[in-house]
C-alpha cells in the first residue's frame, strides 16, 4: 500500500469531527480506518433516523433552551473558536460539580500529551500490556522477534472490553476477561513502513505477519489478585487462556446447520475457526464471558461467484472491505474460494471461563450484525435481557430476551440460555414512546415472500429483517448498559457526520452529528423484558460553550467536563454512569479521549467530570468496576495512532517514528495497548 502524504486520505473513525469535511490529514493506515470503512452506512431504507425523531420530540416539548435554534456550526470553525466562549462554562477549578452530584473528585485537566492522567488522589497503574506473558512458559515480549507461537502465550493487541469474574466471591481475586479487537500493523511491526519522496508505503503482509496478527486477535482470560493493595497477574492460574482467530468454535442456536453457514471444511455448518474483531462484550449472570464480533467485514477480500445468493446480504454488511490481507494467505477469507465464510462471523460468542478446554459457542439466536457489546440484566420474571448495539451509521438498537429463566443456584442449568429467546429491534417514536419489535420468522414481513425461509435466515440477515420492520435508524449505536439501581438503560450513540442537511430543521441542527449523544430508556413498569417503554435524551455531546453545537451538558459542567463521541460505558454498583469516548482529538476538541463521570439523577443530571484521560492517539475502552467499586479497569486502545492530529508531532505515527512510546517509554519498545487498573490512594470507593 502506498499513500501520498501530500494528499489527505479518507476520514478516520477515531478522528471524525465537525470540521473534517475539509482537507484534513488523518491516519493513512487501513486498519486504523476499519471502523469507518463502510462509508456512509449500508442501510438503504427510508426508516426515520434518530436525529429526525429527536427533532420532532424536542420541538413538541420545548426543551431547546434557545441553543438549538442557531444554525449548524460552519466547517471552518477551528478549535480556538470552540474554546473562546469559556464564560459559558461554570468555574473550571475541578472541584465537585453541582449540589447533589453523586461524584466527588478533582477532575483532570483536558488536554493532549504522551501519557495518561487520572484524578488527584488516585493511582493508575498498567496491569497488562500487549505482549505481556500470561503463563509460566510464556516467552518475554520481543517486538523485533515476534512469532505467532509466542503471541498465543502473551496478552493480545488492542484491548477493548474488560470484564471481571470474581473467584470465591471476592472483589480482590478473580478472572479478568479482555477482548482484543484488531491489530494495527504499522504500530506493531518494525521495518514495514517506509517513506520516500513524500510517499508512505506499507510492505505487503507475508504469512508470518498474518499469523501474528491472527494470534493477537481474540481474547484473554487471566487470573488476577490484589496483594498488599496492588493488583497483579497470576501467571500460573489454572484458568488462564488465550482465544484467537484460530480457536475452534461451535455454532449453536437457530442458524446452526444452515446451508448458508456450510463450507467445504465444515459440511455441518456448526463448526468455525476463530473469532474476529471482538469489540465490547459482557459477563453473564451465570459467570460466562461473552465476546461481541463487530467489524468482521474488514477481514474478507475477493469477489463472490457470479449470481451467488449472498451478494445482497454481504452488501448490507459492507463485505468485502479488505482492511487485512489474510485472504491472500488463507482461502477462507477469500470470497471467491469460500463464499459462505462471512456468514460465520458477526455473532455473539460465549466462553465458559471455568473450563480452559471448553469450546466457545457462537450463539446465533442473538443475531448477526456488527455487535458492539452484550450487557445483561435479570428481568422481574427471571428471564435474562441482553442489550446490543449495531455499530454503524444508520443502524439499530437491539435486545435479546431469553426464553428460559436464570437459576442462581444451578450454573449448569443456565449454560444454554442463549440458544433460545426473542431478538427485538427498537423503534423510537417522536412522542417519546419506545416499541421493541420481535424479529421472528413468519411474523409481519419476515416471510418467504421477502426471502426468509426460516428463523436461521432472519438471524443471518438480521439487518435486513430489522429494515423491513421499520426500526429507527441510529447514529452508530455502541455500548448499551442497563442500570439495575434506577431501572434505566443507557445507549451510547457515538456520532454520524454523514447525516445530510436536508434531514435537519430549525429544531434539530445536528446534521453531520460529529459529537454524538446518549439516550436514556425507561422500560414499561420497570421490566427490562417489556416490549414497550419510553425514552429521553440524557446528553447531546460536544462543547456547550458553542451554541450552534447544541450540546446539553448542565451549566455546572466545566470546560474539562464536556466530551464528544460516547462509546463504552459502565454503571457501578451505586448506579452511577461512567462514559468512555472514541474520537476526541487534539485538532478538533483540544483533548484526548478519556473516562467521564456523568450524573443522571436530580439537580446534577447531565453534569459530567473528566476522571481519566489517555495518551495521544488512543481510544478509551472498558471501563469496568469491581463489585465493591474500589477498583476500576480501563483499556487504552491503539495509543500512538493517527499522529498527524497532534500539532507537536504533525506526521503519521508508525513503529519507527511514534507520537508516543506509552506505556514503557523506552527506545527499544513500541507503543503498547494496555489495561490500566485504577484505585483510590486511601483504598476507598472510586468517585466518592
Amino acid at each position: 500500500m502506498t499513500v501520498d502524504l501530500h494528499r489527505p486520505p479518507q476520514e478516520s473513525a477515531h478522528q471524525e469531527s465537525a470540521h473534517q469535511e475539509s482537507a484534513d490529514q488523518v491516519s493513512p493506515f487501513r486498519t486504523s480506518l476499519l471502523e469507518e470503512a463502510d462509508g456512509a452506512g449500508s442501510n438503504p431504507t427510508l426508516n426515520p433516523t434518530m436525529g429526525e425523531l429527536i427533532s420532532v420530540r424536542f420541538s413538541r416539548r420545548g426543551l431547546l433552551k434557545g441553543a438549538l435554534a442557531v444554525s449548524a456550526i460552519a466547517a471552518t470553525v477551528g478549535p480556538a473558536a470552540l474554546m473562546s466562549a469559556e464564560k459559558a462554562h461554570a468555574a473550571s477549578d475541578g472541584t465537585a460539580a453541582a449540589n447533589g452530584s453523586a461524584f466527588n473528585f478533582i477532575e483532570v485537566e483536558a488536554g493532549v500529551d504522551e501519557t495518561h492522567h487520572v484524578a488527584e488522589g488516585y493511582d493508575a497503574e498498567v496491569l497488562l500490556r500487549w505482549g505481556d506473558p500470561l503463563f509460566p512458559d510464556s516467552p518475554t515480549f520481543d517486538p523485533k522477534n515476534q512469532s505467532a507461537e509466542a503471541q498465543r502465550r502473551q496478552f493480545g493487541y488492542n484491548n477493548d472490553y474488560v470484564g471481571f469474574i470474581p473467584l470465591d466471591g471476592s472483589p480482590e481475586h478473580g478472572l479478568l476477561v479482555v477482548n482484543h479487537e484488531y491489530t494495527n500493523e504499522h504500530l506493531m511491526f518494525p521495518g514495514i513502513v517506509s517513506v520516500a519522496e513524500g510517499k508512505l508505503k506499507v510492505a505487503p503482509a507475508d504469512k508470518a505477519r498474518v499469523d501474528i496478527e491472527m494470534a493477537a486477535h481474540g481474547g484473554t482470560i487471566v487470573e488476577i489478585r490484589k496483594v498488599d493493595g496492588k493488583w497483579q497477574v497470576v501467571r500460573d492460574g489454572k484458568l488462564n487462556r488465550r482465544i484467537t482467530s484460530t480457536t475452534p468454535m461451535q455454532i449453536t442456536g437457530p442458524a446452526a446447520g444452515s446451508d448458508r453457514l456450510k463450507t467445504a471444511a465444515d459440511a455441518t455448518g456448526t463448526q468455525v475457526i476463530g473469532t474476529l474483531n471482538n469489540c465490547a462484550g459482557g459477563v453473564t449472570p451465570w459467570g460466562t464471558y461473552v465476546m461481541a464480533e463487530e467489524n468482521f467485514h474488514g477481514y474478507f477480500l475477493g469477489k463472490l461467484p457470479e449470481g451467488y445468493r449472498e451478494a445482497a446480504n454481504y452488501k448490507r454488511y459492507g463485505v468485502p472491505e479488505a482492511s487485512y490481507e489474510w485472504g491472500n494467505i488463507y482461502d477462507r477469507f477469500d470470497l471467491a474460494k469460500v463464499p459462505n465464510e462471512p456468514n460465520r462471523f458477526g455473532w455473539i460468542v460465549e466462553v465458559d471461563v471455568n473450563d480452559p478446554t471448553s469450546v466457545p459457542k457462537k450463539r446465533t439466536a442473538m443475531g448477526r450484525f456488527k455487535h458492539e457489546g452484550a450487557e445483561s440484566i435479570v428481568a422481574k420474571d427471571g428471564r435474562v435481557v441482553f442489550y446490543l448495539g449495531d455499530d454503524e451509521r444508520f443502524d439499530y438498537v437491539y435486545k435479546f430476551v431469553t426464553s428460559g429463566t436464570f437459576n442462581p443456584n444451578d450454573r449448569a442449568a443456565n449454560m444454554d440460555l442463549l440458544d433460545s429467546g426473542t431478538l427485538y429491534v427498537a423503534k423510537f417514536d417522536s412522542s417519546g414512546a419506545l416499541e421493541w419489535l420481535p424479529l421472528v420468522f413468519g411474523q409481519g414481513q419476515l416471510t418467504a415472500a421477502n426471502g426468509f425461509d426460516s428463523q436461521a435466515d432472519v438471524l443471518i440477515e438480521t439487518r435486513r429483517a430489522a429494515d423491513l420492520l421499520g426500526a429507527t435508524k441510529m447514529d452508530r449505536p455502541e455500548d448499551i448498559q442497563p442500570n439495575g439501581v434506577n431501572g434505566k438503560v443507557y445507549v451510547m450513540l457515538t456520532n454520524n457526520t454523514r447525516r445530510k442537511d436536508e434531514q435537519v430543521d430549525a429544531a434539530n441542527p445536528r446534521a453531520k452529528n460529529a459529537f454524538g449523544h446518549i439516550i436514556e430508556i425507561a422500560e414499561a413498569d420497570g421490566d427490562f423484558a417489556a416490549t414497550k417503554g419510553t425514552w429521553e435524551v440524557l446528553l447531546k455531546c460536544g462543547d456547550p460553550s458553542v451554541a450552534a453545537v447544541g450540546a446539553s451538558f448542565s451549566t455546572d459542567t466545566t470546560r474539562n467536563g464536556w466530551f464528544g463521541m460516547p462509546d463504552n460505558c459502565a454503571v457501578d454498583t451505586a448506579g452511577r454512569l461512567w462514559v468512555s469516548t472514541d474520537g476526541n482529538n487534539p485538532k478538533d476538541t483540544g483533548r484526548t479521549d478519556g473516562l467521564w463521570a456523568v450524573d443522571t439523577e436530580g439537580s446534577a443530571r447531565a453534569t459530567s467530570k473528566l476522571f481519566f484521560r489517555v495518551p495521544v492517539g488512543a481510544e478509551m475502552c472498558g471501563p469496568l468496576f469491581t463489585q465493591d467499586d474500589r477498583t476500576a479497569f480501563v483499556a487504552v486502545q491503539h495509543p500512538g495512532d493517527g499522529g498527524t492530529d497532534w500539532a507537536p508531532f504533525g506526521r503519521p505515527s508508525y513503529y519507527e517514528d511514534l507520537s508516543t512510546r506509552w506505556p514503557d517509554f523506552k527506545d527499544d519498545m513500541p507503543v503498547r495497548p494496555a489495561v490500566v487498573v485504577i484505585t483510590k490512594k486511601d483504598g476507598g470507593v472510586i468517585g466518592s
